[in-house]
């Protein structure tokens, strides 16, 4: 008997496929059936299925990354995906993370199902007949052949390149500057890095994911493209080409890059930027280009969100003194937005700052040090530091900025911290003094782009749950998880005014998987849908 997991949010699929199946006859057990992807992944640690029979976007988890996690713990598991996008035929070719089907549920049969079962029932059986050994030494050698390509390249990158003949031998096993031929090197940049790391768990499998993708996706290019990583944050294509007068590789490259942000946004949910270098024909030359693609920081950090960009030489700028000049005007600015004031909201002064220092182009570092100066002095000035936990201490939020790769990036961490400083006090005005709670409005407000939990909040607070739950809604009047509702549904509606994301992409912004959910309760709490607010 082999075991099968179901997990998917839509419970009359559950239904239809627990019910209408005879599992037993099949060969099968029915393990258990998930609402959403941590449930399943929860019980997968404790034992993990033959067969994944997953939705794809669900709460908590969805099924790509509980797809990952599951593979990383048993990597000859079945997977069937279900969808509701009958335009999923584009991921069929682009992402394999050894995925055997995809089904649509608008036309879903449990036949269909069973027919794919008694396949999944004898590749299985046949396994077990020659060895399941075999199978499991082809995802070593395909894990040993992306860290050796990966190797090879940081080697040529960072190591003295004593014989050129040695690597070019080396570079013909993966198709790279073979006779004649020029090799375009981009630099591909994962953008909000901290939260999509946390979103995939460990960074580990966000490399297996990224490369899973990317790899099934190359494949199917009409260009011969290699993908390369280097850490996590970043990672390299490369394109091989002969050149001549017909071929202008930059137009080609960036069109694939397009094909390749596109595809990275919609099956994991990743946005990425790139950096595109110069080309090069000879190891030496390539070795130059890579290393400046590494050290172009200062472009990195001005790149627009979602940008394509070709690598610029960089110009050396003081600009330091000048940037601390306006220092007091700054926070002058924002410490009046925060005590209420009559002034622009705090996105508008952050807006303002971000966007004149973009037009200066500043030194990275010295921006870096005039925000988080800013941010200090301001807790400081308005008497929040000494009710601020340790999670939000000077040196965390030093560890924080140095992460960040991109002046968007920035800005947004700048006004997350002054949204959390605003809603403190709000609640020290209007509730009293009570620490936990002030505490648990800010950590809310840090964490409006995730699901939060009761239990997650109390334990942060290291109180009781239920002890936790009585105090907040005797304090505030609302039921805790009421609040945080209410605090998601405010920042829906700013980014409805303010911006011009679209509804799928706040409510992906906000830490909703289920974009009919997240309607459904923005109507509620609104009395008119999101597209009805916004017209």
């Amino acid at each position: 008997m082999y075991n099968v997991m179901l997990a998917d949010d839509d419970y009359p699929v559950i239904e239809l496929l627990s019910e209408a199946i005879d599992w037993d006859g099949l060969g099968f057990r029915l393990m258990g059936t998930h609402e959403n992807g941590q449930s399943a992944w929860e019980q997968a640690q404790r034992e993990a299925p033959d067969v994944l029979i997953t939705d794809i976007g669900m709460p908590k988890m969805d099924g790509l990354e509980l797809t990952a996690l599951i593979k990383e713990l048993k990597p000859d598991v079945r997977v069937a995906i279900l969808s509701c996008h009958n335009e999923f035929q584009y991921a069929q070719q682009a992402m394999r993370l050894n995925v055997q089907d995809y089904l649509l549920k608008d036309t879903l049969d449990p036949e269909n199902m069973v027919e794919l079962l008694k396949k999944f029932k004898q590749s299985m059986d046949e396994e077990k007949q020659t060895g399941w050994e075999n199978n499991r030494m082809k995802h070593l050698i395909g894990e040993t052949r992306e860290l050796r390509k990966e190797q090879s390249l940081k080697n040529l990158i960072h190591q003295p390149l004593l014989s050129r003949d040695q690597w070019r031998s080396e570079a013909e096993e993966y198709g790279l500057l073979a006779e004649g031929e020029a090799c375009l090197p981009v630099l591909c940049i994962v953008e909000n890095y901290r939260q999509v790391n946390c979103r995939f768990f460990s960074e580990q499998t966000l490399r297996f994911a990224l490369s899973n993708v990317m790899n099934e996706m190359l494949r199917g290019m009409r260009q011969r493209v290699l993908y390369v990583g280097y850490q996590a944050r970043i990672s390299f294509l490369l394109f091989s080409y002969k050149p001549d007068l017909k071929t202008n590789i930059y137009a080609e490259a960036s069109a694939s890059l397009h094909s390749v942000r596109a595809t990275m946004e919609s099956v994991l949910k990743i946005h990425m930027s790139f950096l595109i270098g110069e080309s090069e024909t000879n190891p030496g030359g390539l070795k130059r280009r890579l290393s400046e693609l590494l050290e172009s920081e200062e472009q990195l950090f001005y790149l627009e969100p979602g940008g394509i960009a070709k690598m610029q030489k960089q110009e050396k700028r003081s600009g330091e003194q000048n940037l601390f000049q306006l220092y007091n005007q700054a926070s002058t600015e924002l410490k009046e937005v925060l005590l209420g004031k009559p002034s622009d909201s705090e996105a508008a002064v952050v807006e303002k700052w971000i966007s004149l220092i973009r037009r200066e182009r500043y030194p990275s570092e010295t921006v870096k040090n005039w925000v988080l100066k800013l941010l200090l002095d301001l807790k400081l000035k308005l008497h929040t530091m000494q009710s601020v936990s340790s999670a939000y201490s000077a040196d965390t939020l030093h560890k924080e900025i140095v992460e960040i790769g991109s002046l968007s990036e920035l800005g947004d961490w700048l006004l997350q911290h002054l949204k959390a400083m605003t809603v403190s006090k709000s609640t020290e005005a209007a509730w009293g003094k009570r620490p936990e709670v002030a505490e648990a409005c800010k950590y809310v407000s840090l964490r409006l782009n995730s699901r939060i939990t009761l239990d997650e909040v109390a334990d942060h607070l290291h109180l009781n749950a239920s002890y936790f739950s009585r105090l907040f809604k005797k304090e505030t009047g609302i039921n805790f998880i009421v609040y945080v509702t209410r605090q998601k549904m405010e920042l829906a509606k700013e980014l409805l005014d303010g911006t011009r994301l679209t509804v799928g992409e706040i409510c992906e912004q906000l830490g909703y998987d289920n974009q009919s959910y997240f309607i459904k309760t923005f109507k509620s709490h609104v009395g008119v849908t999101p597209n009805e607010y916004r017209g």
